[in-house]
């Protein structure tokens, strides 16, 4: 049996740079605190915690501490959130996707210019909340995930529009979406701020997909590009499924399978990946 696993799978390196800021704090003799999980991975965040790093969820909880380290994650956070680090007794050492900032400053540009601005992407997902964040609170901002949010919106004729994307959302989709916000007769500046990693990590992944008898995709279910990898080789590949770690896998259930591929997403470090590979060989 073949087993092919994507040169692109596992850690980008936004992930992989905030990964290496916790883990270099460590040891710094202050108390090291992430404002909300370091990255979407169980087995990450448990290693750091083992190693005395705590994961503070609401925000106006950093008010009462009165000292320590608080690191910023890699989907950012709002203008806001960050007013309120800055003013607390903690070190803020931020750790947010250089690519992420970059839309933080788009979007904070065009609402200091009066447009509205239409997000692409999951309104849930902590990387969307801090883009909007980042808009002036006067200014019109959406957030779409599909085709009817994308039909029902109702714009500004008045206004320009400035349109992004989550960096892991998947490309066709964005296209898709922009395309029916246009066919509605609005004059829309399309700024792509996909991840290139992520065009790659998902082209990749489809191609893989398509030549194989069973897909593998690795990553936890709380990451949003995990499942978006999920969606596309499930499309090709009908025996497509998706395991946090070697252990969601069960051997001997699996029919004689000649290709087997082998994708992950952005958070899934290097070790799972290969443990995977590893039980794929041996009990498939």
């Amino acid at each position: 049996m073949e087993v092919i696993v994507a040169k692109s799978a596992g850690f980008c390196f936004g992930v992989e740079r905030a990964v290496d800021t916790v883990y270099s704090e460590i040891g710094s003799n202050e108390k090291i605190y992430t404002l909300g999980p370091i990255i979407h991975n169980d087995q990450v965040v448990s290693d750091l915690e083992q190693k005395g790093v705590t994961v503070i969820d609401d925000i106006e909880k950093v008010k009462d501490l009165d000292g320590g380290t608080v690191i910023i994650r890699s989907h950012g956070i709002s203008r806001e959130e960050e007013d309120i680090l800055k003013a607390s007794a903690l070190k803020v050492v931020d750790a947010t996707c250089p690519f992420v900032k970059k839309i933080h400053r788009i979007v904070e540009r065009s609402s200091d210019e009066g447009k509205q601005v239409v997000v692409i992407g999951s309104k849930d997902h902590p990387e969307v909340r801090g883009i909007i964040g980042w808009c002036q609170k006067d200014c019109p901002v959406y957030v779409i995930e599909n085709e009817q949010e994308a039909a029902d919106l109702s714009l500004d004729d008045g206004r320009e529009i400035t349109v992004v994307s989550q960096t892991t959302f998947r490309l066709g989709k964005f296209q898709e979406l922009v395309d029916i916000l246009r066919e509605k007769g609005y004059n829309v500046d399309v700024v792509n701020t996909i991840c290139n990693a992520t065009s790659k990590r998902q082209e990749e992944a489809e191609r893989i997909a398509s030549e194989v008898d069973m897909m593998i995709v690795i990553g936890d279910s709380k990451s949003s590009n995990t499942q978006k990898l999920y969606e596309i080789c499930s499309r090709e590949c009908k025996c497509t499924i998706h395991v946090q770690t070697k252990e969601n896998l069960e051997a001997g259930r699996i029919r004689p399978l000649r290709r087997v591929g082998i994708t992950a997403g952005a958070s899934t470090p290097k070790k799972i990946i290969e443990e995977v590979q590893n039980y794929v060989r041996i009990n498939f």
